[in-house]
């Protein structure tokens, strides 16, 4: 796990710089991406980085962590209206190679093939990740297994509150979601997670220093072999 602290832009621009790598190296990579406040300076940096020729995301396969049940791809809340609106329309994408869970269609048969998808493309090169301020990644809330592939959640309470900033009410955030498992993403070849604020400050902690427990997803990061932790100084302010 190599842990990076510096101010959010910087940060952008530093987490663009793996991006500008992977595709360099590989202009066909398979690409993991999260939605959220966030990776928006990253996204401002992506897309910056494409108009001024430096990368392309013409050859490019992605997948998004996940989605809310309920929602329409049309509806300005969905995670796919977000990608689209943040990133997907302003880079050279081709809209075949997006792939974003249904939040319709939510039946075993269609998460299976979330993940057949994932296989079929040789698997995802590089995974984005947020935090949130209990630990999920992606959707997986604390206890979910380890071994957990993409699958349907009931959200908890505190990410339901975290998420109504995003909602006119707290009532119309979405209780289920669709997520990859946390197996899945461990099983991309690297990570990068974003941290920022203080509000992430005590979990960033446990999530680098404390035990590896499925009670905090996201510390099952020590594990993997090529993990990169993107922290501010107010979210890295007890490490």
């Amino acid at each position: 796990m190599k842990v990076i602290i510096d101010s959010s832009k910087n940060i952008a621009s530093r987490a663009a710089d793996l991006y500008e790598e992977v595709l360099n190296r590989k202009p066909d990579a398979v690409l993991g991406f999260a939605t959220g406040s966030t990776p928006l300076e990253l996204y401002a940096e992506l897309i910056a980085r494409v108009q001024n020729k430096r990368i392309s995301f013409q050859n490019v396969t992605t997948f998004n962590l996940d989605e809310y049940v309920g929602l329409e791809p049309t509806h300005n809340q969905s995670y796919r209206y977000f990608m689209d609106h943040n990133l997907f329309q302003s880079i050279d994408l081709d809209p075949a190679k997006v792939h974003i869970p249904s939040g319709l269609k939510i039946g075993q048969e269609e998460l299976d093939a979330y993940e057949a998808a994932i296989a079929a493309c040789g698997g995802i090169d590089m995974q984005l990740l947020g935090i949130g301020r209990n630990g999920h990644i992606g959707f997986n809330e604390p206890g979910t297994p380890f071994g957990a592939l993409t699958h349907k959640v009931r959200l908890t309470e505190s990410t339901i509150e975290a998420n109504s900033r995003f909602f006119a009410t707290k009532d119309e955030v979405p209780k289920e979601a669709v997520t990859m498992g946390i197996r899945t993403v461990m099983n991309a070849r690297r990570l990068i997670l974003i941290a920022l604020g203080d509000s992430k400050a005590e979990i960033v902690a446990k999530t680098v220093n404390g035990p590896v427990t499925e009670e905090v997803p996201a510390s099952v990061l020590q594990l993997h072999p090529d993990a990169y932790i993107f922290a501010d100084e107010e979210a890295a302010k007890y490490l």
